[in-house]
């Protein structure tokens, strides 16, 4: 596919209220959990009309196993000599300063790098976020998905290297030009949310949590404690999606399905719940016959939510099942 012509969004009646700067940014890490750390970052920065300014790139010593090695490709022994998040912190303070974060996932990347912030003591300079995913839906574009690749395909932008940080940020740069032009062309509002940093650290063992792989070797700078949190609770606005049903066993989550969680998850609930919520879905407090699914990683506990799935008979998923499907959510049911 061929690249559009920018000519005709080249000079749109830019709206005042858009941000003068962006970082886009892009991590790899060891993996989903709280407890789980960097090993590389990208940043591209970009102006306010989206035109590239400088890029970076740099490994980041995880001071552990370097977790999914078949997907970014980073053994211990390439991470052995690479510097400490602590010792690249200023730099990317540099690129982050000012400017709003962009990121595929938006919430993901800033989890990731507020938690290593709070390890080092520090707090990224960066107060807003964009996530591509919720761009992508404001301005409806006909994605099959909301993978990277698929966002990239339709902006013609080719991918080098997925899962590779710099390539990754390159790729999203590439596709985040066109959408914020398109943007400014339709009037269309940028999906940006507070960045909220991490401010409360504490340095005791984290608590086992169900369904949690614990990291292997030694991680840096302390951990979570099991009952602390690092954002405060908030009220979620409505799902703008109809409930379509329950979930199909072996078949796609759908926009306004109404999921409930019970019990522990390896990934930080609310970033788990954030995740979801940005894919379209409903967060239910509870289990009722209007439930589309229970997400737990021990569904024989005799918790509330739990034999209440099993009297109405609701489907059940685990953690991993359910971030798995997260990554295809199909859109919401248009009224005929």
């Amino acid at each position: 596919m061929t690249m559009p012509d920018d000519s005709t969004t080249a000079a749109p009646a830019w709206p005042t209220a858009y941000p003068q700067g962006y970082a886009v940014v892009d991590v790899e890490t060891t993996g989903l959990a709280r407890d789980d750390r960097i090993v590389s970052a990208a940043v591209y920065r970009l102006d306010a009309l989206g035109e590239v300014e400088d890029h970076w790139y740099t490994l980041v010593n995880p001071e552990r196993d370097p977790g999914p090695v078949w997907i970014h490709g980073l053994t211990s022994d390439v991470l052995e000599g690479a510097p400490l998040f602590g010792e690249i912190a200023d730099e990317f303070s540099a690129r982050l300063d000012g400017r709003v974060l962009v990121a595929h996932n938006a919430v993901f990347d800033w989890s990731m790098i507020a938690r290593e912030y709070a390890r080092a003591r520090l707090t990224a300079p960066t107060r807003q976020r964009l996530c591509t995913i919720a761009l992508a839906k404001e301005l409806r574009l006909p994605l099959p998905n909301h993978k990277l690749e698929s966002l990239a395909a339709h902006f013609g932008v080719v991918q080098q290297r997925a899962h590779h940080a710099l390539d990754d940020a390159r790729v999203l740069a590439e596709a985040f030009r066109p959408s914020l032009r398109a943007a400014a062309r339709d009037g269309v509002r940028l999906p940006l949310l507070e960045c909220r940093p991490l401010i409360e650290w504490s340095d005791s063992p984290a608590v086992p949590r169900v369904g949690h792989q614990p990291s292997h070797g030694r991680a840096g700078g302390g951990a979570y404690g099991g009952q602390s949190s690092w954002r405060p609770s908030r009220k979620r606005p409505p799902c703008p999606y109809p409930n379509p049903g329950r979930y199909e066993p072996g078949g796609l989550l759908r926009q306004g399905m109404r999921v409930a969680f019970s019990g522990d998850t390896s990934v930080d609930r609310e970033l788990l719940e954030d995740r979801a919520v940005e894919a379209g879905l409903h967060i239910a407090s509870s289990v009722s016959r209007l439930t589309s699914l229970l997400v737990t990683n021990d569904p024989q506990s005799p918790t509330t939510k739990t034999s209440r799935a099993r009297s109405f008979g609701t489907p059940v998923l685990d953690e991993a099942a359910f971030t798995q499907l997260l990554r295809d959510v199909a859109p919401a049911r248009q009224d005929p």
